[in-house]
């Protein structure tokens, strides 16, 4: 189902115009070396925020950056590394299960294929969009709290549930600014339009978002 957009076409398109202009080429905050490691770093990235995830992957993708290497590493090496990020011990088995499937089923290379990558140990629809968009440029959105929130709050595409908004945000942001959108709105969420107090008075987009209680 893909709800009725608050918001006229001419005033999404200012919208994602003025995030463009600010920022032009937005870059996801985890940090990695490869798209091995990019795809672990988004896996550990659940229920987690981003910096606390690069303090630990750090170290680790030091020494296991490779499929090879992080089977060879072995899951209890790989929780003592990650023992600082939430639900790190199923995150560990993860990790290294997803290794092994690479291995086995890809040849050791990340697959460029939504299904091959939901397949996998740990990926689900999100964590396959940020794959698919981040790592091979496809013109996906990840759907996560922030882009949740945001599509309803400012009006693009309100929806019950992330598959909704996701469908909606799709279906109303031109194709233009599809390969970027869910980076510009995941930092805009993150940093501006928070989920308890929103920082209206800081907000490019403040006079054209349908939120009825702004904060200034």
């Amino acid at each position: 189902m893909v709800r009725r957009s608050k918001l006229k076409r001419d005033e999404i398109v200012e919208i994602f115009s003025r995030f463009q202009k600010v920022e032009p080429e937005p870059k996801g905050e985890l940090q990695s070396v490869n798209t091995f490691t990019f795809l672990v770093a988004v896996v550990l990235s659940a229920q987690a925020t981003d910096e606390g995830v690069n303090r630990a992957t750090g170290p680790l993708f030091a020494v296991a950056d490779t499929p090879e290497k992080m089977l060879a590493l072995g899951e209890d090496k790989v929780r003592d590394y990650i023992r600082t990020i939430g639900l790190y011990r199923n995150k560990a088995k993860n990790v290294i299960a997803l290794a092994q499937a690479l291995i086995d089923r890809h040849g050791s290379e990340v697959p460029e294929d939504r299904e091959a990558l939901e397949a996998l140990p740990g990926v689900g629809r999100k964590t396959a969009n940020v794959v698919l968009n981040n790592a091979f440029g496809h013109p996906t959105i990840a759907v996560d709290t922030h882009l949740f929130r945001l599509g309803n709050r400012i009006g693009i595409a309100p929806g019950k549930n992330v598959v909704e908004v996701e469908n909606g945000l799709l279906k109303h942001i031109p194709d233009e600014f599809k390969r970027h959108a869910h980076h510009w709105l995941i930092l805009h969420g993150r940093y501006i339009c928070k989920a308890r107090k929103p920082e209206c008075g800081r907000c490019l987009i403040s006079d054209i978002c349908k939120f009825k209680d702004k904060v200034y």
